[in-house]
């Protein structure tokens, strides 16, 4: 039993991960020619309206942070895309006791979920605007949760933004 307190605290700290994202790029890319950016003009993210305006004006907080100035000829284009799909549902931690002697034994154990909250992939595409070719990705995914409030969402977005603009532009 006096592991119980520990075993509980493990979980909650393996169920609160932060978003893991993945970055590609193409390294013939002259990063230091983009200044100007914008999205695709019919940019589907996949999220609400409420959702929508959340992640631009997250997006434009942080691109307006690094010097890069919102226009309506841009140099390039931000499209951003989302996805949402089950976690894993074997993961899990098992739990266990069990006893034995003279040559008879016996346990018990049982399953726990490690988390119960939806995945969400956000992919984040920088596309050139004169050459029309992708230079930059990033892929997010992160946990989130459906009856967040409008805070949780905010800072639940702003993790994902930051994690994907963490490496951009690339250092070489």
């Amino acid at each position: 039993m006096k592991y119980l307190g520990t075993l509980c605290l493990l979980l909650v700290f393996v169920s609160c991960s932060t978003p893991k994202a993945m970055f590609d790029y193409d390294r013939n890319t002259n990063f230091a020619k983009y200044k100007t950016y914008n999205y695709f003009p019919e940019v589907e993210t996949g999220l609400s309206k409420l959702n929508d305006k959340r992640l631009f004006r997250l997006t434009d907080s942080i691109m307006q942070s690094r010097g890069f100035i919102k226009t309506a000829t841009p140099d390039f284009y931000i499209n951003i895309e989302t996805a949402a799909f089950e976690p894993d549902r074997n993961a899990g931690v098992g739990v266990g006791v069990g006893g034995g002697g003279r040559n008879a034994g016996g346990g018990v154990t049982i399953g726990l979920p490690i988390n119960s909250k939806r995945n969400q992939e956000v992919v984040i595409d920088l596309v050139d605007v004169r050459e029309d070719q992708l230079f930059w990705q990033a892929i997010v995914e992160g946990y989130f949760k459906e009856e967040a409030t409008p805070k949780e969402r905010d800072a639940y977005f702003k993790a994902i933004l930051l994690k994907a603009f963490e490496k951009y532009p690339p250092k070489k």
